[in-house]
C-alpha cells in the first residue's frame, strides 16, 4: 500500500467554546535574553494564539522556548535570542482561556480496540518490529520525493564495514537530505576510508592494527593539514564512506563537538550555541528524522523538533525515529518530552543494513 500523509484536523474553536476567547496577553522582554515574569513556555505540539480575534498557529515551533508576537504572526524564540522590548506571550494555561491553545489531536486516529488490558504495549527488546520496518520503508520512499530526511548518527554507524557501506548507499540513493553527528562519527568514518580502521580496529575483522591508537588522530591531523573535510576528500585520501558520499552528493552535514573531542575536525562546531543554531537550521527543513546510537545528540534533536511542520500552507506530521540497542537511551528520550518519537530497539549496524536492503538501495 502506498504511503499517504495523515490529514491534519485543525481545532474547531466554535465547538470548543472558544470563538469569543480573549486575545493573548504580552509583556515586553525586560532586557536582552530575559523573558518577563509569567512567560508562556512552548511545547512540541501545535499551539494557537489568539490575535485580534483570530486564532493563529505558530508555524515553526520547538520545546522550551517563548512565543513573541510580531504583527499578525507568532515567532517561537529561544530565551537567548530575546531582545529587550519583544512582545512576549504571557500565560500558563493552554486551554484557550488566556488566548493560548495547545492542540494534541491533529493527527489522532480513533482507537481500533476498546480492550483495557493487553500484553506488551511498551517498546522493548521483546517488541515485534517487522511492521515498523515495512512502515519505515514506505515512509522513506515517500519522503525521498516529497519530504526531507534528516539522519542523526553515532560513531557505531561507521565502525562496521557493511553498515558504513549501507549508509553510504542510502546517501547515493537519495534517502539522506541532511546529516548531524559529532566529531567521532566523521572522524572514524574518514579513518575507515583513509586507513581501513575505526579507533585502530579493522572495520571488517576487528583486528587491532599496530599502533592503531594513533589512527584516528592521524586522520584528524591529515584533514586539518589540508584545512577541511572536502579538501581531504578531493585530495584522493578517501574514496568511499558516509562523509565522502555526503560531500560528493552535496548533502549538508552538521558536526557538533563535545568536551572530550580529539582534534577536532575543522568543521566541528566547538561553540555549543553555534552548533545548536546549525542543527536547528537542518531540523527546520526536516519532515522525517532518524536518530541512531547517540543518546545526547538524539535528545538535543528531539528537544528542537516539533511534532508538525507547515509545508505550503498545509500542516503535516514530522516523523521521528530513535534506534538504539539500549532501552535506557530510548526511554530517556521519552522522559525528556519527545513523546511522539517512535523507538526501535536494535543494533544500529544491523538496522542500517536492513533499511538498505528493504529499500533496494
Amino acid at each position: 500500500m502506498a504511503f499517504t500523509l495523515p490529514i491534519y484536523r485543525a481545532p474547531d474553536f466554535a465547538a470548543l467554546g472558544l470563538s469569543s476567547a480573549p486575545d493573548v496577553r504580552t509583556l515586553p522582554a525586560p532586557r536582552d535574553g530575559v523573558a518577563p515574569e509569567g512567560y508562556h513556555a512552548t511545547t512540541m505540539y501545535p499551539e494557537y494564539y489568539r490575535l485580534n480575534g483570530a486564532w493563529v498557529l505558530a508555524a515553526d515551533s520547538r520545546m522550551d522556548c517563548v512565543a513573541v508576537v510580531r504583527g499578525e504572526t507568532v515567532d517561537i524564540v529561544e530565551f537567548r535570542r530575546l531582545k529587550a522590548g519583544d512582545a512576549v506571550v504571557v500565560g500558563r494555561s493552554e486551554d484557550g482561556g488566556e488566548g493560548i491553545f495547545l492542540w494534541t489531536e491533529g493527527f489522532s486516529v480513533e482507537a481500533a480496540s476498546a480492550e483495557v488490558f493487553s500484553f506488551r504495549q511498551g517498546r522493548s527488546r521483546e517488541t515485534a518490529y517487522s511492521g515498523d520496518y515495512d512502515a519505515l520503508y514506505d515512509l522513506l520512499r515517500h519522503e525521498r520525493e516529497l519530504g526531507s530526511i534528516l539522519w542523526v548518527l553515532g560513531p557505531a554507524c561507521a565502525f562496521d564495514a557493511h553498515a558504513r557501506e549501507a549508509f553510504a548507499a542510502l546517501v547515493r540513493a537519495g534517502y539522506v537530505h541532511g546529516l548531524m553527528a559529532g566529531n567521532a562519527l566523521a572522524t572514524h568514518d574518514l579513518e575507515a576510508g583513509y586507513l581501513g580502521t575505526a579507533l585502530g580496529q579493522d572495520i571488517y575483522t576487528q583486528r587491532s592494527a599496530p599502533q592503531g591508537h594513533y589512527h584516528h588522530i592521524d586522520t584528524i591531523n591529515a584533514v586539518r593539514t589540508l584545512g577541511s573535510i572536502p579538501a581531504f576528500i578531493d585530495s584522493g585520501a578517501v574514496k568511499d564512506g558516509i562523509i565522502y558520499e555526503c560531500v560528493k552528493g552535496s548533502v549538508p552535514f552538521v558536526l557538533v563537538g563535545s568536551v572530550r573531542d580529539d582534534g577536532p575536525l575543522p568543521e566541528v562546531y566547538a561553540d555549543v550555541y553555534q552548533g545548536q543554531d546549525a542543527m536547528r537550521g537542518l531540523i527546520r527543513k526536516a519532515t522525517t528524522i532518524i536518530c541512531m546510537a547517540t543518546t545526547l545528540h538524539t535528545i538535543a534533536t528531539g528537544n528542537m523538533t516539533p511534532a508538525y511542520r507547515v509545508v505550503g500552507g498545509t500542516v503535516r506530521p514530522v516523523y521521528f525515529y530513535s534506534v538504539d540497542v539500549s532501552e535506557f537511551s530510548l526511554n530517556k528520550l521519552h522522559d525528556r518530552g519527545s513523546l511522539t518519537a517512535k523507538t526501535m530497539v536494535a543494533n544500529v549496524q544491523d538496522f542500517v543494513c536492513n533499511v538498505r536492503k528493504g529499500l533496494g538501495a
